[in-house]
């Protein structure tokens, strides 16, 4: 049998540093990095783009593609990181399947510390009008490395390093 290898599920709400850390992470990994937003059907994101919130059916399609994904990473030769928001705890579930090759890395924040970063990000398909649903929604994960989001995103990195070599 083959070694498996790690996935690192880089989550948190939207605006949170997801797609900044995680690919800090990946790099101090020797591995690659995967976005999640890649793997929402475009439904999802025009109905985001619209301003309305993903409900659990939404989720689902964007779910099984990240699962089946990560089924491949932990077969393959390096570690991925994946910026996914996995806000509950069904969600991470279905993410993790039970793997133990599977670690979360939750980026923790105070929502006006996150919705002052969303209102300045440019050129993403989330508005801020819809971080509310996204702290409504969350639940946060009890089997994770937790950082605070709002230190710098090389810190947040560094100190996921440490705890995911330990």
């Amino acid at each position: 049998m083959a070694p498996r290898v790690m996935v690192v599920i880089v989550m948190g709400v939207a605006g949170s540093g997801k797609s900044t850390v995680g690919p800090l992470i990946a790099k101090g990994l020797g591995g690659d990095f995967a976005e999640g937003d890649q793997f929402h059907p475009p439904a999802n994101i025009a109905k985001m783009t619209s301003g309305q919130p993903l409900n659990d059916d939404d989720r689902m399609p964007w779910l099984a593609a990240m699962a089946a994904a990560i089924r491949s990473w932990v077969e393959g030769t390096k570690p991925t990181v994946l910026a996914c928001s996995a806000l509950k705890q069904r969600y991470r579930d279905i993410l993790a399947h039970d793997q133990p090759d599977v670690r979360f890395v939750y980026l923790r924040g105070a929502q006006d510390l996150i919705g002052g970063r969303m209102a300045t990000r440019s050129g993403h398909f989330m508005p801020s009008s819809l971080l509310d649903s996204q702290f409504q929604a969350l639940e946060e994960p009890r089997d994770a490395i937790v950082l605070n989001a709002s230190q710098a995103p090389v810190a947040m990195a560094a100190a996921a390093l440490a705890q995911l070599r330990a």
